[in-house]
């Protein structure tokens, strides 16, 4: 019975607890609604505030641009209106000048119609008077030819005759006494021309030589150039062509030969032989070549120079090649490039001062001596050597008529040809510019190395010791031991028959064979 009680007990409170938590809950969710209610009615009511906000922005937002617009268009109005109104004020300013020009033109109109009458009056007038005159002449014509015997015609053209004989010899005498007058004047004037442009143009008076020294540091330095035996040297004059004396002079190598690109090649050579320190005859005759391959690109740069120099433009490449080798040329011991530039630039003032063409004329003066520089000898005269070759690098034809005019080869075409002439004279007959002696000697060396060129089997052929020797170096392959000999008696022989010089010339012969073969 306890224990039912208990039950009872527990299932009763069991239910008034469940009941209580029902209640509890149905509170708490009423509660929960209500405050649900309370925050969607402020919501609302926020919500519904801030519409009113936004509403009244935009309503004052709408009316500020309407009156900006209202503005915009009250302005254009205005514009519009001052435009029609500057309009209207033009159109009223043209009318009022229109009616004016055409008053005035009116006015002008009466004027002139009232001239023409006149005029138209005053000319039949005057047509009545030439009438009246032209009787009278008629007349008085009629009675001439009755009182002279002669018709009109005729004493017309007997006038005629006498004042052409009068005026035939008016004009004789005036043409005689303009060609003495120029005859007085002419020759001061060329002097005058002359004498100012040789004023105008300073040059430096320089005669090139045939020897070039070589300075050294020590004079331990020329055993190393010497070598073991000689080989040095000899490999050296070998292979420039050039005498190399090394005598007791301290300091100093002297290197003999007439031409001046042998000469330059060899001291070129040498200054990098003696820097690098390796000399022996492999070396140097790599050093050789390569310093021959430099001095082409020089003359090249010296040719450039020059023509930039003297504002002379569009040259042949092979022109301004010719121009560079002149650096290493000598005409009558005077050089040549230093002779050509002197020349264009007297020139360029004498045709300055005759009204001449400036240009061509330092153009044809530059290239004048051309012919003197041929890569291989040539029968042909200089002027007409280089008046073909200007032709065949499209120079014009007063330059070629003027470079193969000016020694006489050729007639005169231009004015710029005596200019030429006239002026390489002033060039070269300057005191001190030139030695007719050098030349000749240059000539000499240069015709024995030519005979010794003329037999077969020569590779090189070198005039040294001021023409006193001849060393010939032949081929292997082509000249045996016993024809070396044989060469070296027929070259003097022929010297002896067909040269003039002072002395005895020694012929030396020199045959070299090499083996040479590459380990890979």
């Amino acid at each position: 019975m306890m224990i039912l009680n208990i039950i009872i007990g527990i299932v009763v409170g069991l239910a008034g607890g469940f009941g209580i938590a029902k209640f509890l809950e149905k509170s708490n969710v009423s509660n929960l609604i209500k405050n649900a209610k309370k925050e969607a009615g402020s919501i609302l009511k926020d919500a519904k505030a801030e519409a009113e906000a936004t509403k009244k922005e935009k309503i004052l937002q709408a009316k500020e641009k309407f009156l900006e617009l209202k503005a915009e268009h009250e302005q254009v109005i205005l514009a519009r209106d001052k435009k029609t109104a500057e309009a209207e004020k033009r159109t009223r300013d043209k009318e009022s000048q229109i009616s004016n020009e055409l008053a005035k033109a009116k006015k002008v109109n009466d004027e002139a119609e009232a001239k023409i009458a006149d005029y138209t009056a005053r000319i039949e007038h005057l047509e009545r008077k030439q009438q009246e005159i032209d009787k009278l002449h008629k007349s008085q014509v009629e009675q001439l030819e009755v009182i002279s015997g002669l018709s009109a015609e005729e004493a017309k053209e007997q006038l005629v005759e006498s004042l052409k004989a009068e005026a035939k010899t008016n004009a004789m005498s005036f043409i005689q006494d303009t060609v003495e007058e120029a005859k007085m004047t002419a020759h001061q004037e060329a002097k005058k021309i002359i004498i100012s442009t040789i004023q105008r143009v300073g040059t430096e008076e320089a005669v090139e030589n045939c020897v070039s020294v070589f300075n050294i540091e020590s004079d331990d330095v020329k055993g190393r150039i010497i070598g073991r035996e000689g080989r040095n040297i000899r490999a050296l004059e070998a292979a420039t062509g050039v005498e190399i004396i090394v005598d007791d002079t301290p300091e100093a190598i002297i290197l003999s030969c007439f031409d001046p690109v042998r000469r330059e090649i060899a001291r070129l050579a040498l200054h990098k032989l003696v820097t690098d320190g390796r000399i022996h005859p492999a070396r140097i005759e790599e050093v050789v070549a390569k310093t021959a391959k430099q001095i082409d690109e020089e003359i090249i740069e010296t040719g450039k120079r020059t023509v930039i120099d003297l504002g002379i433009h569009g040259l042949h490449p092979e022109l301004i090649k010719v121009v560079g080798r002149m650096k290493y040329r000598s005409s009558y011991g005077q050089n040549l490039l230093q002779h050509s530039r002197e020349v264009a630039k007297l020139c360029g003032i004498m045709a300055a001062e005759l009204g001449l063409n400036v240009k061509l004329a330092k153009r044809a003066g530059l290239l004048h001596d051309i012919g003197k520089v041929p890569d291989t000898e040539s029968e042909l005269p200089h002027a007409i050597l280089g008046m073909q070759w200007a032709e065949k690098y499209g120079e014009k034809e007063e330059v070629c008529n003027a470079i193969g005019a000016h020694h006489d080869e050729i007639e005169m075409k231009s004015l710029i040809s005596p200019i030429i002439q006239v002026c390489d004279a002033i060039s070269g007959a300057r005191p001190g510019a030139r030695r007719q002696v050098l030349d000749s000697y240059i000539q000499r060396l240069k015709d024995l190395e030519d005979i010794a060129f003329g037999f077969n089997g020569v590779k090189n052929a070198y005039a040294i010791q001021a023409g006193r020797e001849l060393r010939v170096i032949v081929e292997s392959e082509k000249v045996s031991d016993d024809a070396a000999v044989n060469l070296s008696f027929d070259i003097s022989q022929k010297i002896q028959t067909e040269m003039t010089y002072p002395g005895q010339v020694k012929i030396t012969v020199i045959r070299e064979t090499r083996a040479v073969n590459i380990a890979k």
